[in-house]
């Protein structure tokens, strides 16, 4: 049904810098549907929507351009690791595009309101952000993610949308900063990115190792953890392994792994955009249960990283490449 309709290098250039006009199937996705097929159906074209997501509408193709870049993270309460992180990489996204509004909102209804209940600080969901752009007449609208993994909250960034792009002359959707992986002459989005993470890794004896905390999730997403553990190996950084907080692998799958290569010591670190109340208590807190406390009652030394993917200069620089491609699709004609 779905044929690569470009060559490596092609694909390679378009993921990076040129995109098509709407014909159903997004920009960035790499694919198209097979030239047989005659009477594409909706449900057709919106199975082939993958990578950048571009809607043209066209009732309103007359409206004046007035545009907009809408960032999306999941958020936090920790004001510190929020000013760090995400705020930092919004003010990286608003200085490549100086001249252009970007607004930040946070897909965390409960973070939205305890942020509002102690700090009086409003910061938007994404429904109520694009209303409020809808009402300040903006036309056209790249939405950028701040999400690791196309999953469940990546879903949600997708979900709002579908349902919000017919209120706008165009809309378009960019990319978690993993989604390709090299399949069929994609980008290895996870290799980029593992050499990104790896600038902040400590050099490893062959007795320590470093546990990249990923939050988990229950949606199929949850996969990319075992492609970035497979990356990892390829680069040959040590004993370096990933598990997650609510999903898989969990850190008593990683414990019997440590013990076989006879680690002494673990060096505990956030595989999260911010430093927040996982990496702070699940991780590293003084409890019973946290991870820290677990591996040391299973006879290891532990010491603890807690910053976010956002403190990190060639990660940022990931999150910013993705707002990018989702405003040269906003661009293009």
């Amino acid at each position: 049904m779905f044929k690569k309709n470009m060559k490596r290098l092609f694909l390679l250039s378009l993921a990076i810098t040129s995109f098509g006009a709407f014909t159903g199937v997004p920009a960035y996705a790499g694919y198209s549907l097979n030239t047989e097929v005659k009477d594409a159906t909706p449900a057709l074209k919106e199975a082939a929507a993958i990578g950048v997501r571009t809607y043209t509408n066209e009732a309103m193709k007359n409206a004046e351009n007035k545009d907009a870049i809408l960032v999306l993270s999941f958020g936090t309460t920790y004001k510190d690791s929020r000013a760090a992180n995400i705020d930092r990489t919004v003010a990286a996204i608003q200085a490549a595009h100086p001249d252009t509004k970007v607004v930040l909102a946070f897909t965390s209804h409960i973070i939205v309101d305890r942020i509002k209940s102690h700090e009086g600080l409003a910061i938007p969901t994404p429904e109520q952000a694009l209303e409020q752009l809808k009402e300040d007449g903006y036309t056209r609208i790249a939405i950028t993610s701040l999400d690791v993994i196309p999953g469940m909250e990546y879903a949600y960034d997708t979900a709002v949308y579908n349902l919000y792009k017919e209120n706008f002359k165009k809309m378009t959707i960019g990319t978690p900063i993993l989604y390709w992986m090299g399949q069929e002459g994609q980008r290895d989005d996870l290799q980029e990115f593992v050499g990104a993470f790896s600038t902040q890794f400590p050099k490893l004896k062959d007795d320590e190792a470093l546990l990249l905390m990923a939050h988990g999730t229950p949606h199929p997403g949850n996969a990319y953890y075992s492609v970035v553990q497979d990356r990892l190996n390829d680069a040959a950084l040590g004993n370096v392994f990933i598990y997650s907080v609510e999903g898989w692998p969990h850190l008593d799958t990683v414990i019997p792994k440590l013990k076989a290569k006879g680690v002494k010591h673990v060096v505990l670190m956030p595989m999260m955009m911010v430093a927040g109340d996982h990496a702070n208590n699940d991780m590293a807190g003084a409890e019973s249960d946290s991870h820290k406390s677990v591996l040391e009652k299973e006879g290891f030394t532990v010491s603890t990283y807690i910053h976010g993917l956002g403190e990190n200069e060639a990660v940022r620089k990931m999150f910013v490449e993705r707002a990018n491609e989702a405003w040269q699709a906003l661009e293009k004609d």
